[in-house]
């Protein structure tokens, strides 16, 4: 199993994704059929697609972290966000960052509900999603990323002043 995660952009268009990627027949897979037959309110994990009828390999089950909002909302997560992510999956697959096609990906992707650029949410979810995939294809982070940055707690919502 390989586990990755990535933050691209800024403001309400920046991308959030994280990525859980293994074998069918793995927990990744049980994970994979249970999310896909378990929607809930503002929460329908589908298959990611390049274009309708053609799913993206490996299968893509792309999860809304934050739950959908408006007409706005649903469009830039149905849209925009879930093109970037099949784009990424793509692109890892094309750079030869995820080797077996075979496998299953979650990909669980937060949109901001007021995010308002369909290319720049299109983008930076491509982007998020190749940098997750590559992530865990290396298992970054590593012990020493870690232990180097431990003092340094930031995110782009809060900045710890230790």
């Amino acid at each position: 199993m390989q586990l990755g995660e990535s933050f691209v952009g800024s403001g309400s268009n920046a991308a959030h994704v994280n990525t859980v990627l293994g074998p069918r027949n793995g927990p990744v897979g049980a994970a994979w059929a249970t999310a896909l037959a378990t929607p809930s309110a503002g929460h329908a994990p589908f298959v990611a697609v390049l274009h309708p009828g053609l799913p993206v390999k490996p299968f893509t089950l792309f999860v809304n972290k934050a739950r959908i909002e408006s007409d706005t909302h649903a469009r830039m997560t149905w849209g925009p966000a879930q093109a970037g992510v099949a784009g990424g999956v793509a692109e890892a697959v094309a750079q030869e960052i995820v080797f077996d096609i075979d496998d299953v990906l979650i990909a669980a992707v937060w949109v901001d509900p007021v995010a308002d650029d369909a290319d720049a949410v299109f983008a930076n979810n491509l982007e998020a999603t190749l940098g997750a995939l590559a992530m865990g294809q290396q298992g970054l982070p590593s012990s020493t990323d870690i232990e180097e940055r431990r003092g340094e707690l930031w995110n782009p919502f809060f900045r710890s002043e230790l």
